[in-house]
C-alpha cells in the first residue's frame, strides 16, 4: 500500500515539473528582435560593429543563455547625422524590437530617449557619454560606459596635481562638447580651480582650418596655458596640426585631450608621422578595462578577425559587452515569466492617421520588467565586474592616462574614482583603504610639448587681460621701502621688491599696473589709500601700509610680511666717567645708608665685646678710634680685633655677609661704568610722553596720529608732523624749549632706518602696538593655500591677486 502511494506522489510531482518547465520552454519566443543604430565608418562604429556581431554570435552559440531563443540583431547606420540616427530608432520602434543597442552619439540619445520612455524600450548605448542623460529625466536610457562625469573629475585631479589654476577648454558645440565641459567646470570649482575662457567649434564638416586658426589667436593671447581639448577626432586633429603651425605645441603649453584620442590611437596606430607630430607631448586619458584571461583571448581572437589592420579599443570593449548585458537581462526576463507583447499607445492613437504612420509604434509592455533586470545585472566582461550603483553609473569607474610621445604613447598612470592618481592599477587599490591624500596622488614622468621634462608653468602674462589698477604711494622720506623711479612710471624699494617676488612666485599670470599716489612734495595720507580700495578707485595698494584695526574695518589685508608697531625716539645724554665716576656706582642715599651701617655694626661690636674683650677697652678716644677703624676695616676683611663673645661674633658673620654683597654689588657697576658708555634720557617711554606736556613729533600720513589722539588720548595741540628724518633730527635737537619736539613716536622700521644714520637719538622704553605691514584689497576671499620653495602664498581665484607670502 505504501509503495502504491509513493509512486503516485512521484508520478504527480514529475507532471507538475514537466508542465513548468514546458510552460517555462513555451513563454520564450524563438527569436528576440534587437536593434542597433551607430555610425559605422566611424572610429568607435567600425570597432563596435565587429564587436557587436561576435558578441551575438558568442550570445547564440552559448546553452547557458537564453536557451531556445535566438539573439537576431539588426543593424542601422546613423551616418554621423544625428536626424538619420532618430530615424533609424524610430524605424525600429515600428518594428517590435524590444530594446536598442545605441544610439552612439549623445545628441540622437538626447532625442529618442523621449521616445523610449514613451514606448517602454530601453536603450542601450556604449558611447553616449553626455553626463546630462539623466536617469531621472531618461529612465529607460541605460548607458553601458563611463560617464563623462568621471573623465572631467579625472582632468580636475590632473590639472590639481600639477599645481595649475586655470584651464582653456576648447570644444565641440554640441550636448556632448556644452555638457561635458559644465561637467569640467563643476569638477574644477571642487578643487578651486577654474576655467578661465572656453571656445567652442561648430559640429559636423563646417568647421573650416581658418574657423580654428581664428579661436588658437585668440587663445594664444591669453594668460593659462593649459588647453583642454573635449572634441571629435575630425575637429581634434585639424585642432592640432593649426596649433602645430602657431608654435602651440612648443615648451611652455600643455594639452590634455579627452578619451576620443586615445580611441583613434588605439583603433589606428600608427598614425601617420605628420599627424604625430603634431601632438607630440599631449596627455590623453582612456577608458580603463582591467586586463583579464578573456580580454587578452578575444584580443588575439580579434587579430584574427581584422588581420592586425584595426585596432580594438575600450568602445569596442564595452559595446562586446553590452550584447551580454541584454542577453542575461532578457534571460532572467523569461524566467520571471515575461511575456513579449506589444500595446497601442493611446497618446499616438489621439494624433490620427497620417503619412508618419505613428499607430505603428506600440508600447513594450514588458519593458520595465526587462529595464530592472538590465540594472540587477552583474557579471564579469571583457571590461571587468559589469554591473550598475544605486545612480546607474558602471561600478569602479577608472581611466588609464597617457602621454604621446614618438610615433606611440607611454602610460603614465591611472585615475579611479576610488583613490585619485595612481600609479598602481585600480585593481590593486581596490583591496586597500581608499587614500586620495596627496602624498599618495603620483604619476609617472612626462615629455611636454617642445621636448621637456620639466612641468610648464601653466600661464603668461596675457597681451590683452584686464589689468589690476594697484596704487602706491609716492613717499618723499624713507624712499628706501617704496619710492617712484624719477621720470618714469616705475617704483622700486623693498615693499616692491617682496610684491614682485611673490608675483614671480603664483603659478599663474597677474597682469596689473602700478597707480601713483602722492603729489611728490610729501608723503601722502595711507588713511586715504585705504579708502581709495575701499570706494573702488583702486583695486588694490602695495606698500609699507600698517594693518591697523580701522582699515581692516573696511578693507582686506594680507598676511603681514614685515614686522611692525609704534615705538618712541628721543634724545640722550652720555653720562660722566671722568676721575668721580667711582662714586656712581651707588647714589648719595646709597652712599649715606653704608656709611651709616658701618657705624652702628661699630658701635654694636664695641657693646657686645668691650667688657670682656681687652681690644675694645682704653680711653674714650682710643675706643671710638677702635670701633671707626673695626667697622670700615670689615669691608676689606682687614679687621685685626678678634671677637669674644658669642653675640658678637653672629652680628660679625652677618655683616661681613652683607659687606660681601656690598663689594660685589659696587665692583659690578664700577665695572659698567667704566666699559659701557651710559646713556641717559629723561622720556622712559610711552608713560613718560602721556604723563606730560611735551610736543611730540609724528611722521606725515603715518596713522601715529590717529593713534596718540584717539587711543591714548593725547591732545591734538601737542603733536607736531614731521615730514622727513632731518625733520626728525632737528625737532629733536632743538627740544621743546626751542620751537621741537621732546620725541618723536614712529613705526619700527623706519626708526631703525633713522637711526642707522643719527647717533645721537635712541628708542626709550617697549614697542607699544603690534602690527605689521601687508597689501590691500577690497575683496574678500575664499583663500587657497599653495606651497612654493618653502613659501606660502594665497591667492584669489577671481581676480588672481596675491593675498600672503612668507
Amino acid at each position: 500500500m505504501n509503495v502504491i502511494w509513493l509512486l503516485s506522489l512521484l508520478f504527480l510531482c514529475f507532471g507538475v515539473l514537466s508542465n513548468g518547465s514546458q510552460k517555462n520552454l513555451i513563454s520564450r519566443p524563438a527569436v528576440v528582435n534587437v536593434g542597433a543604430v551607430f555610425t559605422f565608418d566611424s572610429t568607435i562604429g567600425r570597432v563596435a560593429k565587429i564587436a557587436i556581431e561576435e558578441a551575438v554570435e558568442d550570445v547564440n552559440s552559448d546553452a547557458g543563455v537564453l536557451t531556445g531563443t535566438k539573439f537576431v540583431l539588426t543593424m542601422r547606420n546613423s551616418n554621423c547625422s544625428g536626424f538619420i540616427g532618430m530615424i533609424g530608432a524610430l524605424q525600429f520602434m515600428e518594428t517590435e524590437t524590444i530594446a536598442i543597442i545605441g544610439p552612439q552619439s549623445s545628441v540622437v540619445a538626447h532625442m529618442i530617449s523621449h521616445v523610449a520612455n514613451e514606448l517602454q524600450v530601453p536603450l542601450l548605448s556604449f558611447a553616449a557619454t553626455d553626463p546630462t542623460l539623466s536617469s531621472l529625466q531618461f529612465p529607460f536610457f541605460v548607458r553601458t560606459t563611463q560617464s563623462d562625469l568621471y573623465q572631467m573629475k579625472a582632468i580636475a585631479e590632473l590639472v590639481d596635481y600639477y599645481g595649475w589654476r586655470s584651464v582653456i577648454v576648447i570644444f565641440i558645440d554640441d550636448d556632448y562638447g556644452r555638457n561635458g565641459v559644465s561637467a569640467l567646470d563643476d569638477a574644477l570649482a571642487e578643487k578651486r580651480l577654474k576655467i578661465s575662457h572656453k571656445e567652442g567649434i561648430p559640429p559636423g564638416s563646417s568647421a573650416s582650418q581658418g574657423d580654428i586658426m581664428d579661436i588658437l589667436v585668440k587663445v594664444s593671447v591669453l594668460e593659462s596655458r593649459i588647453i583642454v581639448l573635449h572634441v571629435n577626432p575630425d575637429i581634434g586633429f585639424k585642432v592640432f596640426s593649426v596649433a602645430r603651425y602657431l608654435g602651440m605645441m612648443q615648451n611652455g603649453y600643455v594639452w590634455i585631450a579627452t578619451d576620443w584620442l586615445s580611441s583613434v590611437l588605439d583603433t589606428s596606430s600608427p598614425l601617420a608621422s605628420d599627424t604625430m607630430d603634431s601632438m607630440q607631448g599631449v596627455l590623453v586619458l582612456r577608458r580603463h578595462t582591467p586586463d583579464s584571461d578573456r580580454k587578452r583571448a578575444f584580443l588575439s581572437r580579434w587579430k584574427k578577425l581584422t588581420g592586425g589592420s584595426l585596432g580594438l579599443n575600450s568602445y569596442g570593449l564595452y559595446a562586446y559587452d553590452t550584447v551580454w548585458l541584454l542577453a542575461h537581462a532578457l534571460d532572467a526576463f523569461f524566467n520571471q515569466g515575461g511575456t513579449i507583447s506589444f500595446s497601442n499607445d493611446s497618446k499616438l492613437l489621439s494624433i490620427g492617421r497620417g503619412s508618419l504612420h505613428l499607430e505603428e509604434m506600440n508600447v513594450f509592455n514588458g519593458g520595465m520588467l526587462l529595464l530592472n533586470n538590465i540594472l540587477k545585472s552583474n557579471f564579469v566582461g571583457l571590461t571587468g565586474p559589469f554591473k550598475f550603483t544605486s545612480d546607474r553609473s558602471l561600478y569602479a569607474p577608472a581611466f588609464d592616462i597617457i602621454n604621446v610621445i614618438g610615433t606611440g604613447y607611454r602610460q603614465i598612470g591611472y585615475w579611479s574614482n576610488y583613490s585619485g592618481l595612481s600609479t598602481e592599477t585600480p585593481e590593486a587599490l581596490y583591496g586597500k583603504p581608499p587614500n586620495r591624500s596627496s602624498v599618495n596622488q603620483r604619476l609617472y614622468g612626462v615629455v611636454w610639448p617642445g621636448e621637456t621634462l620639466s612641468k610648464p608653468r601653466g600661464w603668461v602674462f596675457p597681451n590683452n587681460g584686464k589689468l589690476l589698477k594697484i596704487g602706491v604711494p609716492n613717499r618723499v622720506s624713507y624712499r628706501e621701502f617704496v619710492s617712484r623711479v624719477r621720470g618714469t612710471d616705475m617704483f622700486k624699494g623693498f615693499c616692491i621688491d617682496v610684491f614682485t617676488a611673490a608675483v614671480n612666485l603664483l603659478p599663474y599670470a597677474v597682469p596689473f599696473q602700478f597707480v601713483s599716489i602722492g603729489d611728490g612734495h610729501k608723503n601722502p595720507d595711507y588713511s586715504k589709500l585705504v579708502r581709495m580700495v575701499a570706494e573702488g578707485e583702486l583695486d588694490a595698494v602695495v606698500g609699507d601700509i600698517a594693518i591697523v584695526t580701522s582699515r581692516t574695518r573696511i578693507v582686506d589685508f594680507t598676511q603681514p610680511y614685515a614686522s611692525s608697531g609704534l615705538v618712541v625716539v628721543a634724545p640722550f645724554r652720555k653720562l660722566n666717567s671722568g676721575a668721580w665716576a667711582f662714586l656712581r656706582p651707588f647714589s648719595p642715599l646709597m652712599w649715606g645708608v653704608t656709611a651709616c651701617f658701618f657705624i652702628v655694626i661699630g658701635i654694636v661690636v664695641w657693646i657686645l665685646e668691650h667688657r670682656i674683650n681687652d681690644e675694645f677697652r682704653g680711653p674714650p678716644k682710643h675706643q671710638i678710634i677702635t670701633i671707626l677703624w673695626f667697622s670700615f676695616s670689615t669691608m676689606f676683611f682687614a679687621h685685626r680685633e678678634s671677637t669674644v663673645s658669642a653675640l658678637g661674633r653672629l652680628v660679625l658673620i652677618i655683616w661681613l655677609f652683607v659687606v660681601l654683597i656690598i663689594n660685589s654689588s659696587y665692583t659690578a657697576s664700577l665695572t659698567s661704568i667704566l666699559t659701557v658708555q651710559q646713556l641717559s634720557s629723561p622720556i622712559k617711554g610711552v608713560e613718560s610722553l602721556i604723563n606730560s606736556n611735551d610736543p611730540i613729533g609724528y611722521q606725515v600720513g603715518s596713522f601715529a596720529e590717529h593713534y596718540l589722539s584717539e587711543e591714548l588720548n593725547i591732545s591734538e595741540s601737542r603733536l607736531v608732523a614731521l615730514g622727513s628724518p632731518e625733520e626728525y633730527a632737528k625737532a629733536l635737537q632743538n627740544g621743546p624749549g626751542k620751537g621741537g619736539v621732546a620725541a618723536v613716536v614712529d613705526e619700527r622700521p623706519y626708526v631703525e632706518l633713522f637711526l642707522s644714520t643719527q647717533c645721537k637719538f635712541r628708542i626709550v622704553g617697549q614697542e607699544f602696538t603690534k602690527s605689521g605691514w601687508g597689501f590691500v584689497s577690497i575683496y574678500s576671499f575664499s583663500f587657497h593655500h599653495f606651497s612654493y620653495s618653502g613659501k606660502h602664498v594665497h591667492y584669489n581665484s577671481d581676480k588672481m591677486f596675491i593675498l600672503c607670502i612668507f
